[in-house]
């Protein structure tokens, strides 16, 4: 979620492996990039995966400082807080669905 503009980039994946993370970074910075969003900083949580080698080099790359939330404090990454109990209540439980296939199917056009 971009400070500034709000604008989200989201994906679902079955893990949170080091491999999963970076590539979500690298496909989320083409994004933001794509928008006209410079990436500065990225906040993200103290989860093994942000922790990695292959997570650090993939920012250093591209000259992003990595900041990390404080443990225990899920208020200081507010904004994805607060999107991710949104994603909850209009997308994933907004309604009934069939199967997780369908809720997936679902989710780019919520998006």
């Amino acid at each position: 979620v971009d400070d500034h503009s709000r604008l989200a980039y989201s994906e679902i994946h079955a893990d949170e492996k080091k491999e999963t993370a970076t590539g979500f970074w690298q496909r989320a910075h083409a994004f933001f990039s794509q928008a006209g969003i410079t990436v500065e900083r990225v906040l993200t949580d103290n989860g093994s995966c942000y922790r990695s080698r292959d997570w650090r080099d993939a920012l250093a790359a591209a000259g992003i400082a990595h900041k990390r939330t404080r443990p225990y404090r899920p208020q200081t990454n507010g904004k994805v807080e607060r999107f991710n109990r949104t994603l909850l209540d209009e997308w994933a439980y907004a309604r009934p669905y069939r199967s997780e296939a369908e809720r997936r199917q679902a989710f780019p056009q919520w998006l």
